[in-house]
């Protein structure tokens, strides 16, 4: 099974508006509810995919029993540790003229030392199952900026590949602990190395610890620095949509890459194909099982010479 970490769960909601304008009152059009969390919407990915997955993390109060009724049915295995405080909301409002999407994100529960101890009992034990492990997304209040580099070294001395898809502090400090793959998108890779050419920060990110780093690049798709060669993956053309999810889904696609054993270029081609294809789905954060069947032999995967 593919394990994935999201310790700052949320339930996602959406509401869409004909027209967002500011300063004045608005006639919602439609709210959608979904579970939300950056491995929770992986998770969902590698289950459609038809890999067993099962998702951690921290849950708690009303709004997370309203995320647990409402993953339970989309296949991912439920392995969240209860916790006092309560789940987090994210809201999105789309704009029905631009398709344009406002996010507000609150900022999570505050965990205590003794559910932190307790969610690292339940990873260590979930790790003796596991194939591979993601850890993704931020950290909730009371949780130690070091944490993902914990849990990295913990899945590394267990034999278990582990990515890591974070940004600021955390991930810095996570590529020390020498994750076997780190997904920044390019600015969090500007952020890290302070460099905006995607090769040169790619190469330094993997000099810091990284063993490999695949950088997403918008719209014209993934740059990966791996230790068999560096390569650049962009669909056909650009893809117009909503872009709520498509990491996500690109990181299930690196995953399920990982665990079948396919070539770099095979596995960069499946997560930019499902990047793609969340972008072009009607319901943010899903893919369009269509839309990726018919992009994957499309992808164009070129090696790219090394720099000096």
């Amino acid at each position: 099974m593919i394990l994935t970490v999201t310790l700052n769960t949320a339930l996602d909601i959406t509401y869409r508006v004909p027209a967002l304008i500011p300063h004045s009152s608005h006639r919602v059009g439609e709210v959608r509810e979904r579970p939300g969390g950056k491995g929770l919407n992986v998770a969902r990915v590698l289950a459609a995919l038809g890999h067993e997955s099962v998702v951690t993390g921290f849950v708690g109060g009303p709004v997370g029993s309203v995320l647990r009724e409402l993953l339970a049915p989309l296949a991912p295995h439920d392995a969240l540790v209860p916790i006092a405080g309560t789940t987090r909301r994210t809201i999105a409002v789309v704009d029905g003229t631009s398709g344009d999407t406002t996010q507000l994100n609150e900022p999570g529960p505050t965990v205590t030392a003794d559910e932190w101890a307790a969610f690292l009992s339940s990873y260590d034990a979930l790790l003796r199952d596991a194939e591979a492990v993601a850890l993704c997304g931020s950290l909730p209040p009371g949780v130690h900026v070091g944490a993902y580099a914990e849990l990295v070294r913990q899945a590394r001395a267990a034999g278990v590949p582990v990515l890591l898809d974070t940004s600021g502090e955390p991930l810095r400090r996570g590529i020390a602990a020498r994750p076997d793959l780190v997904k920044p998108n390019a600015d969090e890779l500007a952020q890290l190395t302070g460099s905006r050419e995607p090769l040169r920060a790619a190469r330094d990110a993997r000099r810091r610890g990284a063993h490999t780093v695949v950088a997403s690049l918008g719209a014209d798709g993934v740059l990966a620095a791996t230790p068999d060669g560096i390569w650049q993956a962009s669909p056909p053309a650009p893809v117009k949509g909503n872009p709520t999810g498509a990491g996500d889904s690109s990181v299930a696609g690196l995953l399920s890459g990982l665990v079948d054993a396919l070539p770099w270029p095979d596995r960069l081609a499946r997560a930019v194909a499902l990047s793609a294809a969340t972008v072009l789905a009607p319901a943010a954060g899903e893919f369009d099982p269509g839309a990726y069947e018919e992009l994957l032999p499309r992808i164009a995967v070129t090696e790219r010479a090394a720099a000096a």
